[in-house]
């Protein structure tokens, strides 16, 4: 019994040292000296390689498009872009999330703060910040959308099959190519149609021919961020839709001294008219024409009453064929004050004399009729009058032939030399 438990002993004793041994081995592992601490663990580097565009960040950049974030092997986990405000701009990252890039237009003169995170397909991050700084014009221009009248076009509203957009902008352009490439028009059914630079602040546009009653037409203007020469950049973009109405043209001809009036191609209504008697007069280095220049013209605007002052285009009111005088019932198609209008007391040569200064003179109950029936962009074709023919700069735009109006476009060629200032009439 006693040297059986000395063997047992043993063996337990053995397995005691085994253990010790293992364990001194696993210690020593950290530390061969077995005096020192343990080493630190290698970081690993991140394989996502993030770039950001602009890459110079002290050059001042256009605020439609100044930044651009990409990450190659790997994916966006995050982009802050944020103002000198604290606002955080909202963006737009790809399905794949390896692209980045604002969601709407940074603001002029401004440096914000970029901070991008990103990981590679090990899920091993990487970070990269920047800031982006945008230019600061030294001028700004405002475009509006007008008719050839001068008044804003009206959303939704309705027009005629002659309407003609008018760009006006409130500075000087210097690259005409550049604001007319941020001009859009749009119309379905889609048409034909061009811009016409009249000076360096107005581009018309209209299509080849008239319009299709129904026809829908909008107008983009994406300045905001276009440089538009000179140091000039767009102030902010303006936008504006409409409907062509009815075809309403009226032909007035001076053989039969007639107006008649057409709605969709069917003769409406005839209204004798006197129109202007013809000649000049010269009033100190200036010469004025009284005729009614052929041409076709385009519903202006309209007024009742309207005051008519000879003395605005140089014709002294107390001249031989001067007049101050309160219209009704006008409707204007030239910028040099062509009109439509009543004159009660001309009704005696209407229809057979031409007595007026330009003007197409009707009796009251056509020309109230004829007001009623106009609006903006409605057609009126003189014929047969004698003077010379009307001009562009006259509202004469339909009386220019297509292939020179193609040509006044800053992007398919130099326009023609603008006529005169217009002068009231």
């Amino acid at each position: 019994m006693a040297t059986r438990l000395r063997r047992r002993t043993l063996a337990v004793t053995c397995v005691v040292v085994a253990a010790l041994t293992l364990a001194g081995c696993t210690i020593s592992t950290g530390d061969k000296s077995g005096d020192g601490p343990a080493a630190a663990p290698t970081t690993k580097q991140s394989a996502a390689v993030v770039t950001v565009t602009p890459a110079d960040a002290g050059t001042p950049v256009s605020p439609l498009s100044p930044v651009q974030v990409n990450v190659a092997q790997g994916t966006i986990t995050s982009v802050t872009l944020t103002n000198p405000e604290g606002k955080v701009i909202p963006g737009i990252l790809t399905p794949d999330k390896t692209s980045w890039k604002p969601g709407e237009p940074l603001g002029y003169g401004k440096t914000y703060q970029l901070a991008v995170a990103a990981v590679d397909k090990d899920g091993v991050a990487t970070t990269k910040d920047s800031t982006v700084t945008t230019v600061a014009p030294s001028n700004q221009t405002a475009v509006n959308l007008n008719t050839t009248g001068g008044i804003s076009i009206k959303d939704g509203a309705t027009y005629g099959v002659g309407m003609v957009v008018v760009a006006h902008f409130d500075e000087q352009i210097g690259d005409k190519a550049a604001a007319e490439k941020a001009l859009t028009v749009t119309t379905t059914p889609p048409v034909q149609g061009s811009w016409y630079w009249m000076d360096d602040q107005n581009a018309h546009w209209r299509p080849q021919n008239y319009y299709a009653p129904g026809t829908t037409v909008s107008v983009d203007a994406k300045i905001y961020g276009a440089q538009l020469g000179k140091g000039l950049y767009g102030q902010s973009d303006e936008k504006v839709a409409f409907k062509i109405g009815d075809s309403h043209v009226s032909i007035a001809d001076d053989n039969t001294k007639m107006v008649t009036v057409y709605e969709n191609g069917q003769v409406i209504r005839e209204m004798p008219t006197s129109m202007g008697r013809g000649g000049t007069e010269t009033i100190g280095n200036t010469t004025l024409s009284f005729w009614t220049q052929p041409g076709t013209y385009t519903v202006m605007d309209k007024s009742n009453p309207v005051i008519m002052d000879s003395s605005t285009y140089g014709l002294p009111i107390n001249s031989r064929l001067g007049y101050k005088e309160s219209i009704n019932w006008a409707t204007r198609i030239s910028t040099d004050g062509i009109y439509l209008h009543e004159l009660a007391s001309s009704v005696w040569a209407q229809g057979n004399t031409n007595v007026s200064h330009g003007c197409l003179n009707l009796n009251p109950e056509n020309a109230q009729w004829f007001f009623g029936f106009s609006q903006p962009g409605d057609v009126v074709e003189v014929r047969n009058t004698g003077g010379a023919p009307l001009e562009v700069w006259q509202n004469g735009d339909w009386s220019m032939p297509w292939a020179q109006w193609v040509a006044g476009s800053a992007l398919h060629g130099a326009a023609p030399a603008p006529g005169p200032a217009p002068l009231p009439r």
